[in-house]
């Protein structure tokens, strides 16, 4: 109970409470990205160790030239494919909904948002 005291600031969930997690929520992120970033300084400048004790320099490939180039093709030959399908039927991406003709009389029975707001029409 002093653990649970200490945390909500009194005997139950109050102003004290939000303030706290309100604190602990707008300096969690920049504590993470401190840490974050001084283990990538320190990485950078010590390197990693090897557990093994090996030599794994022989098996590794640049990565600029070689796999630059191969995710460069992809998104190109997604994009495109993208494109294609929306160019010669657009129909296939778009919600049969939007095919009835349109009554400004009636109001629909259940009016759902696109698939990108569903998020925040969840929480409604």
């Amino acid at each position: 109970t002093t653990l649970t005291t200490w945390l909500w600031g009194g005997f139950s969930i109050n102003d004290p409470t939000l303030t706290r997690f309100f604190a602990l929520h707008f300096i969690l992120p920049f504590i993470i990205i401190s840490l974050s970033s001084i283990h990538i300084i320190l990485l950078h400048n010590e390197g990693s160790n090897n557990p093994l004790g090996t030599n794994s320099d022989i098996d590794k490939i640049p990565f600029h030239p070689y796999h630059s180039y191969k995710d460069v093709l992809m998104i190109t030959s997604m994009i495109t494919l993208l494109l294609l399908i929306l160019s010669f039927s657009p129909s296939l991406l778009n919600d049969p909904e939007n095919f009835s003709k349109a009554n400004p009389l009636i109001t629909p029975q259940h009016i759902k948002p696109e698939w990108y707001f569903l998020f925040a029409y969840g929480i409604l």
